[in-house]
């Protein structure tokens, strides 16, 4: 019994050891796909609650975020899909926020409108453009980790994630353009 604990709490210290340095990035991703800060703790949490027991499979695994984000990715999308087939009709959150570090209070009136601008035309994004905006620029994923994380060529990547800008690139214009003629 004290060998079987002792080998319990051993893994248990190399999971956390594993995974702690990337807790707070999958937060954030979680978040961004999510929401919502609740969802995006109780997102991460199962991911970490399904992971525990793959503590060996981890150790193998030679870059570990992209290989964590990929299963969180996975997760939200299963969530998803059964929220969509629940004949409850689970209301999502349609605010898209920008996760801050730490206080807002040093940061300038400019730059806080300029954030909600952002937020405002993130939201209008499709969930797809969304998603890969914030993975790859908001969350510095390379185009590689995304191919691996989302199982889509390169190619399709990089068109898809021009698109979006584009989108964005537009919305965000015709937001300036409608506060410049209300202004005057």
């Amino acid at each position: 019994m004290t060998t079987l604990f002792s080998r319990w709490r051993n893994n248990q210290s190399a999971f956390e050891a594993l995974v702690m340095p990337h807790v707070n990035g999958l937060y954030r991703l979680a978040y961004h796909y999510c929401g919502q800060q609740s969802d995006a703790e109780d997102l991460v949490q199962e991911l970490l609650l399904k992971l525990i027991h793959r503590i060996e499979d981890m150790q193998k695994v030679e870059r570990l975020r992209p290989w964590l984000a990929k299963a969180l990715y996975h997760l939200f999308i299963d969530r998803l899909r059964s929220q969509q087939r629940s004949p409850i009709d689970a209301m999502q959150p349609e605010q898209l926020e920008i996760l801050q570090e730490g206080s807002v209070s040093g940061e300038s009136s400019e730059r806080l409108v300029l954030i909600d601008n952002i937020a405002r035309a993130l939201r209008q994004l499709n969930h797809e453009q969304r998603m890969l905006v914030v993975m790859h620029d908001v969350e510095n994923y390379t185009l590689a980790e995304l191919e691996s994380i989302l199982d889509t060529p390169i190619g399709t990547l990089k068109s898809r994630l021009h698109r979006a800008r584009a989108k964005l690139r537009q919305i965000l214009t015709d937001e300036g353009t409608k506060s410049l003629s209300t202004a005057c």
